[in-house]
Order: C-alpha cells, then structure tokens, then sequence
C-alpha cells in the first residue's frame, strides 16, 4: 500500500513525532510519499531532517502557473468532484472566520495533491492536524477519490472547533485518529454520532533508541538543581507562569538554574523577565535545539518542567520520562492519562504560581528512592503506551495499510 502524508510544515523542528511515524511504516514496509507546503530552513537542519527535505514533494515550490494548470487539468478530468469540491469549500466557508481566497488557495493546493495522488498511484491520504492540512486532504480526496484520514492532536481544534468546522472534516474522512482518550473525547462532542466509530487512538511515539534503562541512573551532582523546560515560547506553555515560581523558589534560599528550550513569539516578554527579576544567572534560553540537542539537555536535567494552560501530550514529556527526567507538569488534556500524579510524575493545577512552587520545593524533598521509583514507573509507563513501531502499526490497520 502506498500512502501519501500530507503536513503544512516538513520537516520541522518540533514534528519530530511526525518524522517518527513515516519512517517507522517504511520500517515496516510500507511504501509513504511525503507532501508539504514549506519546510523550516534547509540551512538549519539536522542531517536526519536533511534527508527528509529531500525526499518531500513540496506544493508551494511550484509557480503560481503550474498551480493553476493543475487546477484546469482537474476541472477537465473529472468536473464532479471539482465540483462537489467547491460546494464543500462554500460550506467550510460559511462557518470560517477565514476569507474566502483562503479557502480558495486550499483547493488550489489540493488539485496539485491530487495529481500526485494520481501520479504515484497513491492509495491513502494521510494528514498531521485538523487544522488546514485536514482541508486540504478532503478537497484533495473528493477530487482524486482516494481515501483520507487526518490525526488530531490538539490544543488547537478544540480552541475553534466551529470555525476549523471539524464536523465536516471528520464526516468525509474515512477514519479520525485521536492522541489520547481526552482528544478521543473533544472528537466525540463535535462529530455527528454516526461518525464516532471513526475514531481511534494512537498515541505519539519514541524509537527504540529512547528506551534504554541504563540511562536510569541518578543525575544529582553537586546542590544546584538544574531544571529543564521544552516548548516553544507562547502562551499556552506557561514559562512565564513557570519564570515567577522558579523566582520565588530562587528567592526562598534554593540553589537552581532553569532551561528553556526552544525559541518563539513570547521571547521578548520572557527575556524582559528574566532582567526585571535578575534571574540571568540562573536562566538559559538555548532557542531551537533539534532532537540531539534535546538529548543532550536531558542528560543533564534534574526535572522536566511544563507547566502548559493548553495541551494536546507533549513528546517532550514522553521523552524525558524514556530517559529517566522526572515530570512536572499541569493535570490538563491528555497529561494525567501519562503523567499519573506521585507514580509516573508530578501534576500541578494549571495557571497555579503556588501550586508549581509547592512542586518545585516537595521535589527537593524527595529520597533519592522515591525518585528512582517514580523514574522507574515512568519508564514503563512511556514504553509501554508510546512505542512508535506498535503505534504506527496500529495506525497502519486502521488505515487499512497492514491486516
């Protein structure tokens, strides 16, 4: 079976995940055409995301005229499907907050996918996001006749279910994968109940690599503590919740140094923070970090601290628990079905200063056994539920690539 991906943005620094899943169905022997939009900076990527960029088909690198041919050579194939395209784009559009040309560019984009689908023979369609990847999956198989199915992670289909019309999203697709059993459940409000039996759960997953125990061993050296939080820098991570607990843990006597990983729109404001609060010492922004990097930092945290407001399940904390960092982070979305409180992690309430300060202190408390406990049952928690190859093969059946 071949089936075609289909994301916005491949390769990207934090789709890791994605990557994981294409590569674990080759493993597997099935055949996956990688179709994008854009890509992050060729320039600034690992060799892994290297090799990815070369093997994608990317949609926008045409010129506006071989887009529009494509459009016309659909029109002519099979009039329709274009048409019942377009009567499906005029009724995303009345629920959408987006102009109408957006939509228009999204069926424009999808007669080019489906010329490849055509081109390759493709038998599915595969899409990261219910977002406008999922859009163009339907325009995309309406027009070509090949089946899709989209993978929906959250936090952001649920922020605007109505305008990203997700109902219709999920009524066309042949099958609706689901993150986690909170995702599942987000899925249900909005599907017609017909469309339930659609649904099912992968989970992300990490490769074998990750689950090696010998990395188990304790990190504590010296008494500084040295946390490490994963994300990109916005609003719904928290870090600035997270930069005035670990201020008030600073302040009440305890020796610490903080890691932000990752860069974005909230930089400004978190590095005038840190100033006010003349926490430069004690506070690092790396920017983006690729995944080595982030094994890297790993290797040298005491505890991982995300104290998210929105969420979908962070493959950071999948991938801090594989490698023996405890997790701290906020009883919300699909968290608390990995992270089970004082077994497999540390859950704080979310958007709670003093909850997350109370975290930070009761961590120091801890015996060194209680924490090896807590990094052992974490461990098994996260390779039981999210190995990439049992997942992506669980997504391979669902799909109907693989008996």
């Amino acid at each position: 079976m071949k089936i075609l991906y289909l994301i916005n943005q491949y390769p990207k620094v934090s789709h890791t995940f994605i990557r994981r899943e294409i590569m674990s169905h080759e493993e597997n022997g099935i055949e996956v055409l990688r179709v994008a939009m854009r890509s992050d900076d060729p320039n600034d990527m690992s060799k892994v995301d290297s090799t990815e960029y070369e093997k994608t088909h990317y949609v926008l690198k045409q010129s506006k005229l071989e887009l529009l041919k494509h459009v016309f050579s659909a029109i002519k194939e099979n009039p329709k499907s274009f048409l019942k395209a377009l009567k499906v784009l005029f009724k995303m559009h009345s629920a959408s907050k987006q102009s109408l040309l957006i939509h228009l560019i999204y069926l424009v984009e999808s007669c080019n996918v489906a010329k490849v689908c055509k081109e390759s023979d493709v038998d599915h369609i595969h899409a990261h996001f219910g977002t406008n990847p999922a859009e163009v999956a339907m325009y995309t198989s309406i027009i070509s006749g090949v089946p899709y199915s989209f993978t929906v992670h959250g936090p952001e289909e649920f922020d605007k279910p109505l305008t990203l019309n997700l109902n219709q999203k999920i009524k066309y697709a042949s099958r609706v994968i689901a993150i986690t059993n909170y995702c599942k459940s987000q899925l249900f409000r909005w599907a017609d109940y017909e469309d339930w039996q659609k649904v099912g759960i992968v989970h992300c997953g990490l490769e074998d690599k990750f689950f090696n125990e010998q990395t188990l061993n304790s990190r504590r050296e010296g008494d500084e503590y040295r946390f490490l939080c994963i994300g990109r820098l916005c609003e719904q991570k928290g870090q600035l919740l997270l930069l005035e607990a670990f201020s008030r843990f600073i302040n009440a006597g305890f020796k610490a140094h903080l890691t932000l990983a990752g860069d974005g729109e909230m930089r400004v404001e978190i590095e005038s923070f840190i100033k006010q609060h003349k926490l430069q010492r004690n506070v690092t922004i790396t920017g983006w970090v690729d995944s080595i990097e982030i094994k890297e930092l790993l290797s040298k945290s005491d505890a991982m601290l995300l104290p998210s407001f929105a969420e979908g399940l962070p493959v950071a904390i999948m991938e801090a628990m594989a490698t023996g960092v405890p997790v701290i982070s906020t009883a919300i979305a699909g968290i608390p079905e990995l992270v089970v409180d004082k077994v497999t992690g540390f859950l704080v309430f979310p958007g709670s200063v003093n909850s997350l300060e109370d975290a930070l202190v009761a961590f120091t408390k801890l015996s060194q056994s209680e924490l090896d406990a807590v990094r052992k049952r974490a461990f098994e928690a996260v390779k039981k539920e999210h190995n990439i190859t049992t997942e992506a093969e669980k997504l391979a059946v669902l799909v109907g690539a693989k008996e």
